[in-house]
């Protein structure tokens, strides 16, 4: 069984990391795969072994938490997070700001000694008050031998604060570092908030798809009385009454409609589902699915699907598994995540006695002060946010134009495609209705079927990116013919049987190249499940759905040419995002370190723990920021 499951307290890629690690220790889950950038777990488990409960209780255990209250409003809970976090944010800034006036000396408060110790009491309360987390998820870090980012923000801190704590009250007066302290916390804190405003605009299409979801529907009880109930309460078999401008509540059959243009039917715009602007026909007997709505007239249904058996319901849950899933360099990144901590506590240690070794005990000061900062900037939040936020924007983005893509390999494959396979009726060309098939052989081929609107314009776009397209038929070589020219594809083979289209996606791929197969029915599954990337149509067979990696929910084949190239700039953000923080540390690191000072040490140039958790902070947003320009990709 999988399930994707809200994650909250995550802030770093050692996080997400820790939780997946413990996740898939646990006996019954198949695998889990947790996104930094989604917020949730993708989880596939054995119920009768494990229940969401115990999962529960071992993730609280290492410091975090899984939303499993089917009751509880994941975006609530978020809200709720952010609103406390953001409170904690000014609260924080304005301790620190405070606190800074006095260390520095700004504003004189008595004399060295009670100025110092009124700065230590209001270090204390920001740590206490606004920073308390970091300490005690770094306790339940430490227990099960974990480290995340909380670990590196309290140990730096702890450290600062109990050098100056010293120097306070039996040393160096002038040695005090409580500003920095504040300003760890301060600066952590307001990229964290940054960060979570950001990373919202990253999920707006899952927000979207679950706004389109019906909260009451309208009943009809055996007496012919409607009322307006909760949607959860509508059982199967139910019979509803949908209005103008209201949403149909489950996926059902239609059994009476009418308007004012048609007695017995009604019109309702399914464009959020299909794409499609002209609203479609619904007579006794048609198929209504949940989330689309009446423009013209009102009907009667009876409920065929509901909850979470919906269309609706099956799109939002494969657009949710899709963002949670992870492309191939995720892992690597993750596998890094796991060690970095550790390492950036080892370098931390390396610096400390470097400066010791290098200047003896009257470098003691800029020996704690560099290895601080080496523990605040370091941080693996850029990288492991490098990945999954780029992923989530490019899937949103699909699903926004009805491409549903069902994981993070199959977005990181389109880019490669370089020869694509179609079959043709119903999926380059939409066969006509009411036909009288004993006289087909006599009708003019534009009356059998008709060519999708764009199919022609798709593929010559798909041609002119040096994409070599190929045109399946069963139909007679003149027929076969004839609509290859139509669309505007110079290869095509006629006669042909399952096994032929499966025989050409071996031959291409043999050749080399990178194979996308799109079809619609039970004969193309052979060639889809073979092909590289497989694309089926959303109006075609539930099996081909279930063997494709990509779903078009539009008859528009545009939506082909417009996926592929938003993989191409989805895996480039990626790698951009990649290299600039990974250039990020290399760079940071030797500067926190203090390699400026043996350069310029009169004046001395250094980098303060203060201004290290700025860049520290800042570059976790850029890289959010950096993934939300794919919302512009056209």
């Amino acid at each position: 069984m999988k399930k994707t499951i809200p994650v909250i307290g995550m802030a770093c890629a050692s996080c997400s990391a820790n939780i997946e690690r413990k996740l898939n220790s646990l006996d019954g889950i198949n695998s889990a795969s947790v996104s930094l950038a989604g917020r949730s777990a993708l989880v596939d488990y054995d119920p009768d072994k494990i229940s969401l409960e115990t999962m529960k209780k071992e993730i609280n255990g290492i410091g975090y938490d899984l939303v499993i209250d089917s009751g509880t409003s994941v975006e609530t809970i978020r809200k709720q997070e952010y609103t406390l976090l953001k409170r904690r944010t000014i609260l924080s800034w304005i301790l620190s700001v405070v606190g800074m006036c006095i260390n520095m000396h700004w504003v004189k408060i008595g004399g060295d000694s009670f100025t110092n110790q009124m700065a230590m009491l209001i270090a204390l309360a920001n740590m206490y008050f606004c920073g308390r987390s970091f300490y005690s998820s770094t306790v339940k870090q430490i227990r099960h031998g974990a480290a995340n980012m909380d670990t590196l923000v309290a140990l730096s801190t702890s450290i600062a604060f109990l050098f100056s704590a010293y120097n306070t009250l039996f040393g160096d007066q002038s040695l005090t570092y409580f500003d920095s302290c504040g300003m760890i916390i301060t600066f952590v804190l307001t990229g964290r908030m940054l960060e979570e405003k950001a990373k919202d605009g990253t999920a707006t299409s899952i927000r979207q798809l679950m706004g389109m979801a019906p909260k009451t529907a309208h009943i009809v009880d055996e007496d012919g009385n409607v009322q307006e109930v909760p949607i959860k309460t509508i059982d199967v078999g139910d019979v509803l009454e949908v209005r103008p401008g209201e949403k149909v509540p489950v996926d059902g059959e239609v059994i009476s409609a009418e308007s004012f243009m048609t007695p017995d039917a009604a019109y309702v715009d399914e464009s959020m589902i299909t794409g499609e602007p002209t609203p479609a026909k619904k007579q006794k007997g048609s198929k209504v699915l949940a989330g689309t709505i009446p423009s013209q007239g009102k009907f009667r249904m009876r409920a065929r699907q509901v909850g979470e058996n919906t269309a609706l319901a099956h799109i939002i849950k494969m657009v949710q598994e899709a963002e949670g899933s992870k492309a191939p360099v995720q892992r690597i990144v993750d596998k890094a995540a796991l060690i970095f901590v550790p390492v950036v506590g080892i370098l931390a240690i390396i610096t400390f006695f470097a400066w010791i070794i290098i200047g003896g005990t009257d470098k003691l000061p800029q020996a704690i002060i560099s290895a601080v900062t080496v523990l605040v900037i370091a941080c693996p939040c850029a990288m492991g946010l490098a990945t999954p936020t780029a992923l989530m924007v490019g899937i949103g983005k699909a699903a926004d134009k009805h491409v549903l893509i069902k994981d993070a390999t199959a977005l990181e494959r389109l880019r490669k495609v370089n020869a694509l396979v179609t079959d043709k009726t119903g999926t380059l060309t939409i066969p006509n209705k009411n036909i009288d098939f004993t006289k087909a052989d006599n009708l003019p081929l534009e009356e059998r079927e008709t060519l999708k609107p764009n199919a022609r314009e798709a593929m010559e776009e798909l041609e002119s990116h040096g994409i070599e397209v190929w045109m399946m038929s069963g139909d007679k070589e003149d027929a076969a013919n004839y609509w290859a020219d139509k669309a505007g594809i110079k290869h095509f083979k006629a006669k042909c049987v399952p096994s032929d289209k499966e025989e050409l996606v071996r031959k291409l791929k043999s050749e080399g190249k990178t194979v996308a197969m799109i079809g619609d029915g039970i004969n193309d599954t052979q060639a889809l499940a073979l092909a590289d990337v497989s694309i089926a149509i959303g109006t075609g067979t539930d099996v081909a759905m279930d063997v494709a990696q990509v779903t078009l929910m539009t008859d528009d084949l545009k939506a082909i040419p417009y996926s592929i190239n938003l993989s191409k700039k989805t895996v480039k953000m990626i790698w951009e995002n990649l290299f600039w923080a990974f250039i990020y540390n290399i760079v940071c690191i030797p500067l926190a370190a203090g390699i400026l000072y043996l350069f310029f040490a009169d004046p001395p140039i250094k980098l303060t723990p203060m201004w290290g958790s700025a860049l520290m902070a800042m570059s976790s947003v850029s890289v959010v920021l950096n993934s939300l320009r794919l919302k512009l990709v056209k």
